[in-house]
C-alpha cells in the first residue's frame, strides 16, 4: 500500500503515520527526516543539502526527490510506503508521480486529514505548553497554516482529480481517527 498522507501542521499526520506503520508494516518517510539523516550521515546527497543549508537556502526539490528516490529503493519500501510531509506544492506532485511512474509504485491513495483552524492553534498550544516549544505560538501556527492554504492545500486537488483522495476528519480520539483512516483503505490493504 503506497499512501500520501495530507493535512495542515497540527493536523496529526505524524501520529497516525507512525500507527499506520506499525498496522501495516510499510515504512513512515518523511522528506525533513530523510533531509536530517542524509546530512548526518554525510551521504552525496546529504552533503549536497547540507552546502545549501548552510547557505541559508532552501534545499531544492531536486535534491529531496534523489534522497526519496534512494529511501524508495531499500528492500523495506517494496511492500509500501507512506510518504509524511511530500509533495508539499503542485510541482512536487508531478516530480513524485513521475519518479513513482519510473519505479512502477504509483500512489494507491491520498488521505488527507481535515482539522479546523482554530482547533489546531489550541492543539498546537497545548503542544508548545506541555514541551516548551517556542515555534507554536498561536500567532506562528495561523502563519503556517496562511502558508499551508496557498502553497499546499491544493496537493489535494491533484489527487482528487486522479480519483485517489480521501477526506477524512482529523478530529476527535487519536484512536476513532485512526479507525476512520484504516476504513479508508482501498481493500486490498484492509
Amino acid at each position: 500500500m503506497r499512501i500520501v498522507l495530507l493535512g495542515a501542521p497540527g493536523s496529526g499526520k505524524g501520529t497516525q503515520a507512525g500507527l499506520l506503520k506499525a498496522e501495516l508494516n510499510i515504512p513512515h518517510i518523511s522528506t525533513g527526516d530523510l533531509l536530517r539523516a542524509a546530512v548526518a550521515a554525510g551521504s552525496p546527497l546529504g552533503l549536497k543539502a547540507k552546502a545549501v543549508m548552510d547557505a541559508g537556502q532552501l534545499v531544492s526539490d531536486d535534491i529531496v526527490l534523489g534522497m526519496l528516490e534512494e529511501r524508495l529503493a531499500q528492500s523495506d519500501a517494496r511492500a509500501g510506503f507512506i510518504l509524511d510531509g511530500y509533495p508539499r506544492n503542485l510541482a512536487q506532485c508531478e516530480a513524485l508521480e513521475r519518479l513513482l511512474e519510473r519505479l512502477q509504485q504509483p500512489v494507491d491513495v491520498a488521505l488527507q486529514l481535515v482539522v479546523p483552524s482554530e482547533h489546531i492553534v489550541e492543539r498546537l498550544a497545548g503542544r508548545a505548553a506541555d514541551q516548551g516549544r517556542k515555534d507554536d505560538t498561536p500567532e506562528t501556527v495561523r502563519e503556517r497554516l496562511r502558508v499551508y492554504a496557498e502553497q499546499t492545500a491544493p496537493v489535494a486537488g491533484f489527487y482528487e482529480g486522479k480519483g485517489r483522495l480521501t477526506v477524512l476528519d482529523g478530529v476527535g480520539e487519536l484512536s476513532d481517527v485512526f479507525q476512520r483512516i484504516l476504513s479508508a483503505l482501498p481493500r486490498k490493504a484492509a
